[in-house]
């Protein structure tokens, strides 16, 4: 990291971030192409969880790469200046990379499902089979995470 005066190098720090966010950006890739999109997430400190239909285009790109990047922010203030390039925001990210998996067990689809729902405040403790056969759910198992903040 360029700035290291902005590094947060404490992974409770960083999992604190991850904690208050609503979104994660996952990044794939396809043939030399980038690909980026929103998702609603679960995190467990391990692993990131996405949930997903059963086809569409993030599907066929994990399988055919499950290399994955992801990103998560916090914008905090727009500092303004006089000067346009003295501009600036506080802010709070958190970016890293990682492998793409499907689950398949029904009981760890349940245990996905419910790290997900913590996140945006619900709990159920359980699903039937039919709504857990209907869902993908894909697992990121983190390779690399760093933090980074302008206070």
């Amino acid at each position: 990291m360029r700035r290291k005066d902005r590094e947060i190098a404490d992974r409770k720090a960083i999992d604190d971030i991850i904690s208050r966010c609503k979104v994660c950006r996952i990044a794939l890739c396809e043939n030399g192409q980038p690909y980026v999109l929103p998702l609603n997430f679960g995190y467990d400190g391990k692993h990131l969880y996405f949930h997903s239909a059963n086809d569409g285009k993030k599907i066929e790109m994990i399988k055919q790469n499950n290399r994955v990047g992801f990103e998560f922010d916090i914008l905090h203030e727009i500092i303004t200046a006089d000067k346009p390039c003295e501009w600036g925001a506080k802010f709070e990210s958190v970016v890293g990379s990682g492998t793409a998996e499907f689950i398949e067990s029904q009981q760890e689809k349940s245990k996905a499902l419910r790290c997900i729902l913590r996140q945006y405040g619900g709990s159920f403790s359980e699903f039937n089979g039919l709504s857990l056969s209907s869902v993908v759910i894909i697992r990121v198992n983190i390779v690399s995470i760093s933090g980074k903040e302008k206070k």
